[in-house]
């Protein structure tokens, strides 16, 4: 039966990037020369910012420093408002992911059935174009006043503004699916739960992803801001905090592991899509 659907499908037959893993050392050493040039030149840029500043900006090298210090002892304890870095990106991404699993969970049987169904389109696309473009942090004051706690509140802002980048592009995916595929389950009379599991998923499942990538590089943005507004713990409130002390070179370094850390779970979720992507078969 497998070669039956292959060959029906054989205009369009897909080959799978991945196999065995394989370690290409020319563009891991690219990628490292190409990474090494970007943070001279952005060393540099900020050394003359510093100067041109009068001192009002800190330069790289007090503020590596400082860096280097926060990065050595990241889990120290001594109390609620004095904890490691490490704990408080621990905290921002316990949030995070509490939050984007949520909306992971409601987005993408959301996507599905806008996908499907044109009856679903018209009825909540027009929802979903009004809701998306709200800004992040208009749904923090709702949030709160709905839960009366600040954590809960901070995790629906997270859920909701997740929601929308996995919504679209799962739809797209969904909506893309060629006509052969679909007439491969009209003559083999699959099941709804058969043609989804068989063929839609399957077939979404690059479009899917990267929309989580998307709802996840949103999460990060959001979570920092919402951890300042709400004056708890994480990344976001040390930020806040070191600014309140006055203490730039911090503030700038926790910003750098606001960068490294974004730029972290963009790669594990560009890893995915590579993963599971096609190509046409020449």
């Amino acid at each position: 039966m497998v070669g039956i659907i292959s060959s029906l499908v054989g205009a369009q037959r897909y080959q799978w990037i991945g196999g065995a893993p394989q370690i290409p050392l020319k563009p891991i050493a690219e990628a490292a020369i190409s990474a090494a040039g970007a943070a001279l030149v952005l060393a540099v840029i900020w050394q003359i910012a510093a100067a041109l500043s009068k001192g009002d900006l800190p330069g790289p090298f007090p503020t590596l420093r400082v860096f280097w210090d926060m990065v050595s002892n990241p889990l120290y304890n001594n109390g609620p408002n004095d904890k490691g870095v490490g704990l408080q990106l621990a905290a921002s991404l316990q949030r995070v992911f509490i939050g984007f699993s949520l909306g992971a969970a409601v987005a993408i049987p959301l996507g599905v059935l806008l996908g499907l169904s044109s009856w679903s389109r018209r009825f909540l696309d027009p929802i979903t174009q009004i809701l998306r473009p709200i800004s992040p942090l208009a749904w923090f004051p709702m949030g709160l006043a709905a839960a009366h706690a600040v954590d809960t509140a901070t995790l629906f802002v997270i859920f909701i503004t997740s929601l929308w980048p996995t919504v679209v592009n799962t739809s797209f995916g969904v909506r893309s699916l060629p006509e052969s595929h679909k007439n491969v389950a009209r003559i083999f009379q699959f099941s709804r739960r058969k043609y989804l599991s068989t063929i839609v998923l399957p077939y979404s499942l690059p479009y899917i992803i990267t929309g989580l990538r998307l709802s996840m590089g949103i999460a990060w943005l959001v979570i920092v801001a919402a951890e300042m507004l709400s004056g708890s713990s994480g990344i976001g409130w040390l930020v806040w905090d070191s600014w309140n002390a006055l203490n730039l070179e911090k503030v700038i370094s926790a910003v750098l592991l606001i960068g490294l850390v974004g730029f972290g779970l963009d790669r594990v979720f560009l890893f995915l899509v590579r993963r599971v992507s096609y190509e046409e078969a020449s």
